[in-house]
């Protein structure tokens, strides 16, 4: 199995999180996806990393999730790390599923356990990261501690001590709370941020190694420009990427009918690898929107 050390290196800097494409009558691209990935690679990621959000995880089947995994996990080979993500489900069904991602070729599985109401508790969230962590590596994701950040501290802590085969965790809460969760867990596991570099830079100076990168998949200078400057410990560099660059790609993307997740596939089709075609109910971005859109990235120099 794959070591601490080795995720740590894949995942330090860009990391190029995965949409699901979809042809116009709703099939999976996988063609698509399989460009995608290369694209992902081409561009300076060390890794193809499947999310249960952008992935669209909410919009496949079990077959399907099953599917993408296994040909992302073929697509990638041991060009990069391949992480894959559960569907959200009971410890029984996670074991059996990560024994399947360990069988196609997946180096990690990012876990994330179900949460309805106080069901959870740190106890049995221990329990079971530690079944699954028996199958394969794993990556914590912190969102499902949203609402309740004080009981993630205290699970990871635990976790820190008791179970191994936990190799990363991804941060979606920001804050204080993953300011003191990456001090704590940064010299053991490799911790990264989620999709904005300001993020990054918030948690860097306390040992977060990457981030996940919107700019590697269709305009990579950008995200370079981002990671040497934070390589030269220049942080004003970095900064000055965030406000002329981020900002303003995220303000508009977000602002697109259908939100940021339509935009994204949107760029696949700007970017010539696969349509910008999401599952009903989902929006997807109209002929003008999408011309809108092209404009604007190519006022800015992006495309």
């Amino acid at each position: 199995m794959i070591s601490r050390e080795e995720v740590r290196k894949a995942l330090t800097g860009p990391v190029a999180s995965l949409s699901t494409p979809f042809t116009y009558d709703g099939d999976v691209d996988y063609a698509g996806l399989r460009k995608l990935v290369d694209g992902n690679l081409a561009g300076g990621s060390n890794s193809a990393l499947l999310t249960y959000g952008d992935s669209l995880f909410t919009l496949l089947s079990d077959d399907e999730i099953s599917a993408v995994i296994r040909i992302v996990a073929d697509q990638t080979g041991k060009r990069g790390l391949t992480v894959a993500v559960d569907g959200g489900w009971w410890s029984g069904k996670t074991v059996e599923f990560a024994r399947y991602c360990r069988e196609v070729g997946a180096d990690v599985l990012m876990v994330k356990p179900p949460i309805w109401g106080s069901s959870v508790i740190v106890d049995t969230l221990v329990a079971h990261y530690q079944e699954i962590a028996d199958e394969m590596p794993i990556m914590l994701v912190t969102k499902i501690w949203a609402a309740n950040p004080s009981q993630g501290l205290k699970t990871i802590d635990v976790v820190l001590d008791k179970v191994d085969g936990v190799v990363a965790i991804k941060d979606d809460i920001q804050g204080q709370f993953v300011r003191q969760m990456t001090a704590i867990v940064s010299d053991e596991r490799a911790v990264f941020a989620d999709g904005q570099k300001q993020n990054h830079l918030d948690i860097a100076h306390y040992g977060a190694v990457g981030y996940m990168s919107t700019f590697v998949s269709f305009h990579v200078s950008v995200t370079h420009h981002y990671w040497d400057a934070v390589e030269r410990s220049d942080w004003t560099a970095a900064a000055k990427v965030i406000e002329e660059r981020d900002w303003p790609f995220l303000e508009y993307i977000s602002g697109l009918t259908g939100g940021f997740d339509a935009g994204m596939h949107g760029l696949l089709e700007l970017t010539g690898i696969a349509g910008r075609w999401r599952r009903k109910p989902f929006y997807s971005l109209n002929h003008q929107e999408l011309e809108g859109f092209k404009a604007f990235c190519q006022f800015h120099g992006w495309l």
